[in-house]
């Protein structure tokens, strides 16, 4: 009956998150015509008090004397779910562990899973580099025209490599007060957990706290994403569509397209394949079960915030074991980024060829690497990877005045691109935790084919 109950309520969020989707785009794509409109007939003070009544930053200088009742309502949600990102991925991933009593498994189950992204990784990356290289070669890039784009700076590109120095923090504070090193979080866990297995019964009152704060933690999450998911998903895709004009959108319309071009049908079919291969189970009840979760990611363009839904959805509805579930995904949150490396490669060919780079088989193999490296370890947070694709940018060595200027349009625009990213990050590492949970005998079959659906096959 609870399961029943369970299934009600996750089919209404499913239906509640796709109309708040369906909703935000048409009342964006409205907002972006309407702004279109105006300033064609030099009625720009009318779009820009609409702009500062809704969807202005209330944060910046400019948004001063702005209510910006969109970005307040997008940025409380974003807040409140970032706001347990560090205590959620700790206590998962320690007491994960500590269900794992039996360190040969858990040493397999970790080979297991880091050999599953790396494989979804170089499928995604061999994906991206031929469709990149395709797509140049075909002119789409190199006839782009950049326009007067304002240059920003960036950030300050940095040698891949720091991301395995950064995994062993000096300093437990620091790693625990900020969002910004996800990476070191894991490590401290999977100390933490390791620490447990090895003193067994002597320690007793942390665990017990940190079990406690977990089952806070979750119950917060569940009534956020219930409750205030849908209008959080309305509102930010609305801004996000309404904020960007036409003349941002033209000029990137081929980056945008061959982005998606690698994405979507790698989300759909690339992530069924792979189940399908490695389990021989039936990959369209995945799909089916994975919709809100891709929807909501969408909508979040954040890993992190995506990840209680995420965990909730591979447990209670495809059958995957809790404490593989609550190993494996907040890893694969921190080091599978396999839509943040596809977007990487495509944004960095676009750039080097837009700029005036030579872009042969071997840089783009060299691209490869650098964001495989790059994009393990990036923070699970919206924007974060057009700050790594600077450091690939430095790294190959692209640093002319053009470069500049058309990573100063993918700032501009890359939001809609990391949104459909973040939804192959998330799908990505639910997809191993099914197979990982497969081969060990850990996934209810029971629950992947649910009774409803096996009587429609039927």
């Amino acid at each position: 009956m609870r399961a029943k109950n369970h299934t009600k309520k996750t089919h209404h969020l499913a239906i509640k998150m796709t109309a708040a989707l369906v909703m935000g785009l048409i009342a964006g794509i409205g907002f972006l015509f309407l702004r279109e409109k105006l300033l064609l007939s030099n009625q720009e003070g009318i779009w820009n008090m609409i702009y500062q009544l809704l969807f202005e930053d209330i944060s910046t200088e400019a948004g001063s004397d702005a209510f910006g009742l969109f970005y307040i309502i997008g940025q409380l949600f974003l807040n409140a779910m970032q706001l347990i990102i560090i205590p959620m991925v700790f206590t998962s991933i320690a007491l994960a562990m500590c269900r794992i009593s039996d360190t040969k498994k858990l040493g397999r189950i970790a080979y297991k899973t880091v050999l599953g992204f790396l494989f979804t990784s170089i499928a995604a990356l061999i994906c991206a580099g031929l469709v990149g290289l395709i797509a140049n070669h075909l002119g789409w890039f190199t006839s782009t025209a950049i326009g007067d784009v304002t240059t920003q700076s960036g950030s300050t590109g940095t040698n891949p490599l720091l991301i395995i120095l950064n995994a062993v923090p000096n300093n437990i504070t620091s790693v625990l007060s900020s969002n910004g090193n996800v990476l070191a979080v894991v490590f401290l866990a999977v100390v933490t957990g390791l620490c447990f297995n090895h003193l067994g019964d002597q320690i007793k009152v942390f665990k017990r706290l940190l079990e406690e704060v977990n089952q806070m933690v979750t119950v917060f999450l569940t009534f956020l994403i219930t409750k205030f998911g849908p209008l959080a998903v309305f509102v930010l895709i609305t801004r996000t569509f309404a904020i960007y004009g036409i003349e941002h959108l033209k000029p990137a319309l081929a980056y945008m397209g061959t982005v998606f071009l690698v994405s979507l049908p790698f989300l759909i079919f690339g992530y069924s394949i792979y189940i399908f291969l490695f389990t021989r189970l039936n990959p369209i009840y995945f799909i089916k079960k994975m919709g809100k979760v891709a929807l909501f990611a969408f909508s979040m363009n954040s890993s992190a915030s995506t990840l209680p839904l995420n965990q909730q959805t591979v447990t209670k509805e495809l059958g995957v074991s809790d404490e593989l579930t609550s190993f494996i995904l907040p890893l694969g949150m921190t080091i599978n980024m396999n839509g943040t490396a596809i977007y990487q490669i495509i944004a960095t060919i676009f750039i080097a060829s837009s700029a005036g780079y030579e872009v042969t088989l071997g840089s783009i193999l060299m691209i490869s690497v650098l964001a495989l490296i790059s994009s393990v370890g990036t923070p699970a947070a919206p924007g974060s990877g057009t700050v790594i694709l600077f450091t690939i940018l430095t790294a190959m060595g692209y640093s002319n005045e053009m470069t500049i200027l058309t990573y100063s349009l993918i700032l501009a625009i890359n939001r809609p691109i990391e949104m459909v990213t973040t939804s192959l990050n998330v799908v990505g590492d639910a997809a191993t935790a099914v197979v990982v949970a497969k081969s060990e005998g850990c996934l209810d079959e029971s629950i992947y084919y649910t009774e409803s659906e096996k009587l429609s096959i039927n």
